[in-house]
Parts: C-alpha cells; sequence; structure tokens
C-alpha cells in the first residue's frame, strides 16, 4: 500500500495530465473553426474515465504480485496480461460513453469505421499502458527501496540497542567486584570503614538501579553516580587522593552516556592511586567547548605505556608536552565501543599522558541541550 501523501501526489498528477489533455483538444478544435466546445471535453472525458478505471482495476488485481518487483521481467509479464483487457475494453466503453451522449443531445457520434477505429485506439492504449505501467514500476520500486531501508535500519537500531545494553550491563558487575574488593581489604583490619563504605556502596547501587536499562542520561545522574563512587574509593584513601571538582553548571541537563565517568576515575584509583604513597591530585572538570560537551578527569601521577605510533605533541610551557596514548582496559575499551555505537564519528576519546607526570582521560560528545 502507497503511503497516502504518494497516492494524493498520483492523484493530482493524473487529474492535471487529463485537464492538459482536455485544454490541448479544446485549443485544436477551436482553431479549426468550431465552436461547441463540449464535444472535445467529451472525447477526452471519456477517455480519462475509461483509463482510470482500467488502471485501477490493473492496479486491484496485480497488487498481489507487489513482492516480485525485486524481479522486474516476472513483475511486467504479469502487468502484460492486462495489455489484451485494454484492446478489448476501451472502445466499447469509451467511445459507448460518446455515443451516448451525443444521443442525448440529439446528434450522432461519427468515427472512422470500427476495425480502423480498434486498430487506431489500441495502438494508443499500448503506448499508454507502456508509460503508467512503467511508471507504476517506477513508485512501487522507489517506495519498496524505501521500506527496505527503514527496516534495515530498524534492525541496525535495535542490534545497537541489544549492544549497548550488553556493554552497559558489563559495566555494572565490574565497578561491583571492585567496589567490593575494595570492601573486603578493610573487613579485618578496619571495621568502622568497611562499615561506612558498604553504606557508600549501597547508596551508589541505589542510584544505579534508577538507571537501570538507560543508555544515557542527564550529566546531573552521571555526576550523582560517579561522586557517590568518587565517596567510596576515597573513603579507602582517604589519606591519599584528593579531588577537585570543576563542573559547568549549565551543563548538567546535556545527556551523556550512563556510567561513562566511572571507569575512566577507577583506572585512575586502580593504577596510580593505589601505587602511590603520596597523595595524587584528581581533577574531574566538565565544560563546553563550541558543540561539545567536554568531560576530563585527569591526575598529577599516572604514566601509560606508548603507543606503537601515536605520539601528538601539545602545546605548553617550557619543555612540557603531553603524548597522546593507548589505553587497552576492559573499562576503556567498553567505553569505546559504547562511544562509537551512540554516536558514531561525532564523539571522541583519548587518554593522554602528562609531563613530567599525570594522565588526562576525555571524552567530547556532542552537545544537544
Amino acid at each position: 500500500m502507497l503511503p497516502r501523501r504518494t497516492q494524493i501526489t498520483i492523484a493530482v498528477a493524473w487529474v492535471l495530465f487529463w485537464l492538459l489533455m482536455n485544454v490541448t483538444a479544446v485549443q485544436e478544435y477551436v482553431r479549426d473553426h468550431h465552436h461547441d466546445v463540449w464535444k472535445p471535453i467529451l472525447w477526452e472525458t471519456s477517455s480519462a474515465l475509461t483509463g482510470t478505471a482500467l488502471l485501477l482495476l490493473q492496479r486491484h488485481f496485480t497488487r498481489k504480485y507487489d513482492h516480485l518487483l525485486h524481479s522486474p521481467a516476472r513483475w511486467f509479464a504479469r502487468q502484460l496480461a492486462w495489455l489484451p483487457v485494454y484492446w478489448v475494453t476501451f472502445v466499447p466503453v469509451a467511445f459507448g460513453i460518446r455515443h451516448a451522449i451525443y444521443g442525448m443531445a440529439g446528434q450522432v457520434y461519427t468515427h472512422t469505421p470500427w476495425p480502423e477505429t480498434f486498430l487506431y485506439e489500441d495502438i494508443k492504449m499500448t503506448v499508454y499502458f507502456s508509460i503508467f505501467t512503467t511508471i507504476m514500476f517506477g513508485v512501487l520500486s522507489y517506495h519498496a527501496m524505501q521500506n527496505e531501508k527503514l527496516r534495515v535500519e530498524r534492525a541496525n537500531a535495535a542490534m545497537r540497542e541489544a549492544q549497548l545494553l550488553t556493554l552497559t550491563q558489563q559495566m555494572q558487575p565490574h565497578f561491583l567486584f571492585n567496589a567490593l574488593n575494595t570492601i573486603s581489604s578493610l573487613m579485618h583490619s578496619d571495621v568502622a570503614r568497611a562499615d561506612a563504605m558498604l553504606i557508600q556502596l549501597a547508596d551508589v547501587l541505589r542510584a544505579t538501579l534508577d538507571v537501570s536499562g538507560q543508555h544515557s542520561v542527564s550529566l546531573e545522574v552521571e555526576l550523582r553516580l560517579l561522586r557517590g563512587y568518587a565517596a567510596l574509593m576515597s573513603e579507602r584513601f582517604s589519606d591519599r587522593v584528593s579531588i577537585d571538582w570543576r563542573v559547568d553548571e549549565a551543563l548538567l541537563n546535556a545527556q551523556v552516556p550512563v556510567m561513562s565517568m566511572q571507569p575512566l576515575l577507577e583506572n585512575i584509583f586502580k593504577h596510580t592511586v593505589e601505587k602511590r604513597r603520596q597523595t595524587t591530585a584528581i581533577t574531574i572538570a566538565v565544560l563546553r567547548d563550541g558543540d561539545a560537551v567536554v568531560l576530563r578527569l585527569e591526575d598529577d601521577g599516572g604514566t601509560l605505556p606508548l603507543a606503537a605510533t601515536a605520539h601528538r605533541a601539545i602545546a605548553g610551557a617550557g619543555t612540557d608536552a603531553d603524548v597522546q596514548r593507548d589505553g587497552g582496559g576492559i573499562g576503556v575499551r567498553n567505553l569505546r565501543e559504547r562511544l562509537t555505537a551512540m554516536y558514531g564519528e561525532r564523539a571522541s576519546f583519548d587518554l593522554v599522558q602528562l609531563s613530567p607526570a599525570g594522565v588526562r582521560a576525555e571524552m567530547r560528545l556532542p552537545c544537544a541541550s
């Protein structure tokens, strides 16, 4: 079934076509010094009504062959079976209308002998049939292609949905595993702190349940999850970490991937804070840069292994330089896949080695708010 808009467009084009035929016929008739212009209008209108009826019947009875559009030869063969119907039907119906109207006007409709009339009109009908059957094939094929494209897009969207759900669900057990390991390490040494961390973990899990099944959340909700996790980990490393929050409050309604910042903060605790005796300064920043929202987590003591070919000098004071590195952890790989699935090339993620020490993790997301 063609969309209603297409049906209306075809109907309007069809009416305009026959209106043009009527105008042309009247002009030719008047040019021959005739004045009863109702006659050419009758001729063209009778042809229009008969031709339209035949086309509608053809479409009604051949609609069941639309599945053959991918095989044009077979589709046209089914349509071609209707050409003899045009040959046999058009002249009796169209000319019957003309004879009837002429009779009611007290006149006689004259034309060439019937064999010549049939031959001439059937040649016209063959051309008419060929043109409009071809147009019908083009319109139906276009909409079949559009429907197939829409079906593929929906299938791809469903696939991306399933992929994102899987990736998001992978993050939650991974986060819980690390949090419980942290609490376990304190159970026998500091029961009070372990108890406080369990309470904090319960708050984080409650917030996590609130976003269960979602792929993106507002920055405000994401920061709620991140602050809960930061409080949990800061309880364990209370004397070895300081966190500076620099958040642009105007961006709190911006949509970001759920639990996208938590694995980056987790990496800082795992690869830097746990391995250092001195205090690690962590900066968590959210800012707007043109049409992008920038989510940045940075520490002052981390190091990254150099990627084989990924070197990029960043402008800085004196001899300081930042070099882009690769990150291959589960959380980082998971995050990269989620960003690709959700935003394609509109989002980016970089891990950068700072000089003389430190690591910057930065996401750039398209800003929709």
